[in-house]
């Protein structure tokens, strides 16, 4: 009886800091996503990090405690000697571009040819200038971050991924992901015109290379073979596209979800019923598209409905049912 007794207070005291590592996990997560994501925080910049200097000696004293979705692991990898070749499941695709109404027009009229009963309903959305990456979730945990590459093949740099705080480590319990075990989130990591300005200046200090746009740069960071040097760089991801084996009707549905799961989205996308609505949103963004915070370089414009734009086809290594709308110059 004393030993089970003492057995039973071993376990209830090894019990408390896990049960305490959780809390502060969660309690990180949801204010991380405020932060980071909702631009806003219910707590202290200064209490939230007591919260992560917490988990973070709560897991140096109990090492089996760390977990990969960890918020201390975000930037805990090692250097890489160099990066390992990843192919795509499903390959990422590039866009034609289209520079006027008239472009527009004659994309809808190849369309029609193509899909002469289609109901065609648009979906527009910011079209950020940065670089296109893939994250890979397994039961709502991310294994796996990866680079475009060039299309068919890209290069993993998941240690990298893992230091964007709005790249969710781990995916909030939802009802999607009951049925969908494995997806694969594809988005736009961005650099803010700010960043780029005082990275910029910091550079020409040490004599550093100057990245030209916010675009190399984040293309640069995120093939640092340090992911604590990545940390330092400020980058953001927004989310755009969600593969799964799901059926999912519409690609403004693809969105809702994301959103659903805590992944930063753009706030001005929006279904358009028309190219007469594209044409409206075109000069919406366009009149305001200085005032952004990120360098943004025209819209892409796609078919609502999923199995339209799938049955469209693809030509060269553009899908015919989606076109990047570019501003001027």
């Amino acid at each position: 009886r004393v030993l089970c007794s003492f057995s039973r207070r071993l376990s209830q005291m090894n019990a408390k800091p896990k049960t305490r590592a959780q809390k502060l996990r969660d309690l990180i997560n949801k204010y991380r996503y405020q932060y980071h994501v909702l631009n806003k925080l219910e707590i202290s910049e200064s209490a939230l990090d007591s919260l992560k200097h917490e988990l973070k000696k709560l897991e140096d004293k109990h090492p089996e405690l760390i977990t990969p979705d960890s918020p201390t692991q975000r930037v805990e990898g090692k250097a890489l000697s160099r990066f390992r070749k990843v192919e795509h499941k499903v390959p990422m695709l590039s866009l034609e571009d289209a520079f006027s109404e008239e472009d527009i027009h004659a994309w809808e009229g190849r369309l029609k040819k193509i899909l002469p009963r289609g109901m065609f309903e648009y979906f527009g959305e910011v079209k950020f200038d940065g670089l296109a990456l893939s994250l890979v979730y397994e039961r709502g945990v991310l294994v796996r971050g990866a680079t475009r590459g060039n299309g068919q093949v890209g290069e993993d740099i998941t240690p990298n991924i893992k230091t964007i705080e709005s790249i969710p480590l781990r995916l909030e319990a939802a009802a999607f992901l009951t049925t969908n075990p494995r997806i694969e989130v594809r988005g736009e990591a961005i650099i803010s015109k700010k960043s780029l300005l005082a990275i910029t200046r910091e550079q020409k200090k040490t004599g550093q290379k100057i990245y030209a746009n916010s675009r190399n740069l984040a293309a640069g960071s995120l093939r640092q073979l340090d992911p604590k040097l990545v940390a330092k760089r400020n980058i953001e991801f927004f989310a755009y596209d969600l593969v799964t084996d799901k059926d999912i009707v519409r690609h403004s549905e693809e969105h809702e979800i994301l959103h659903g799961l805590f992944f930063k989205t753009d706030p001005y996308a929006a279904v358009c019923k028309n190219l007469e609505d594209v044409f409206k949103f075109y000069k919406k963004v366009s009149d305001v598209r200085e005032r952004f915070a990120y360098e943004i370089d025209g819209l892409v414009v796609a078919l609502n409905k999923n199995d339209l734009h799938a049955r469209a086809g693809v030509v060269g290594k553009a899908p015919r049912g989606s076109i990047a709308y570019k501003f001027a110059p």
